[in-house]
């Protein structure tokens, strides 16, 4: 009876892993489909080539036409994103804005340049700029991203008209004794498939619904961005603490941030605020991670900010 019941389970659970791979398989299709439709540029920098979407130049020329906003909006992603996260970030309030959405080192491609710092990848993003003819820029970014970000703003302050953090890794308060050297999502789960069966666990995990999976994949095309930023870009504001002079950026700063944030901590975002000079703080209830159902207060905050 035993080795019935054993069988059984084992039949059942091969059929449910064989099923999970077919519906992967296709979700997988359908996401490369999905990426094929934003219309990227790749251009090749001193370092290798950078993947980006530039949209709404006509719209931001004809908006600083009108002595309207017509600014420039630099969008960095985060984790197990790309050109299209980096975009999707601003769809709320793209409009009469030029947005420009590289893909970061690693990332749906873009190659890596040197060992993958933030300060590397902060020169990609200047060059890039350079090549598009864009002297300064607002700059938005998400989760991890918000790293290569403030790393930008230091270094390039004036390029940067101000930044603007959403449920980003903040700076410590002083510098930590101990740290993670790799702070991010294990390399053996970095596949298609594995985080495929692993979604079903976002939102009691990280806080996202389950259907996040959908934007996440292609991994494959995502994973060495994914490693880079476990091991090099999360930990390298506690690896090199003293070089992140937060206290001398003399630019405008937004951070947006959920209290029920699993990703991104609330407390230490609160307490990061009192480092940056000039900012503006904004918390929600609710939201999670992606800060849900609260884009209009987003689009008003973002908006009332650059204006």
């Amino acid at each position: 009876m035993w080795l019935y019941i054993i069988g059984g389970i084992l039949i059942v659970t091969l059929l449910f892993l064989a099923v999970q791979g077919i519906r992967c398989h296709i979700a997988v299709i359908g996401s490369r489909k999905r990426l094929a439709e934003y219309g990227t540029e790749t251009i090749t920098l001193s370092y290798g080539k950078i993947t980006y979407l530039d949209r709404g130049k006509a719209a931001a020329k004809a908006a600083d036409a009108a002595s309207s906003t017509g600014e420039v909006i630099l969008s960095i992603h985060g984790l197990f994103g790309g050109y299209d996260q980096a975009y999707e970030t601003c769809k709320e309030f793209r409009s009469g804005y030029r947005i420009i959405a590289p893909s970061r080192f690693g990332y749906l491609g873009s190659d890596v340049k040197g060992s993958g710092t933030p300060s590397e990848q902060a020169a990609a993003f200047a060059e890039l700029l350079n090549l598009l003819g864009i002297e300064n820029v607002y700059l938005l970014a998400t989760s991890a991203g918000g790293i290569s970000a403030i790393r930008f703003a230091l270094d390039y302050p004036e390029r940067t008209k101000g930044l603007i953090l959403f449920c980003s890794a903040m700076p410590y308060l002083e510098k930590p004794e101990k740290y993670d050297e790799y702070a991010g999502v294990p390399p053996f789960m970095c596949n298609d498939y594995a985080m495929f069966l692993f979604s079903p666990l976002f939102e009691t995990i990280w806080g996202i619904p389950s259907s996040t999976i959908y934007t996440m994949l292609p991994i494959k095309d995502r994973k060495i961005g994914v490693i880079l930023d476990g091991s090099v870009t999360n930990p390298d504001m506690a690896r090199n603490f003293d070089n992140y002079k937060i206290e001398d950026l003399q630019i405008p700063t937004l951070i947006l941030i959920a209290k029920d944030d699993k990703m991104a901590s609330y407390e230490q975002t609160r307490k990061a605020v009192s480092r940056f000079p000039n900012c503006t703080f904004i918390s929600f209830e609710k939201g999670g991670h992606l800060m849900s159902g609260n884009s209009e207060k987003i689009e008003k905050a973002v908006t009332d900010f650059i204006l």
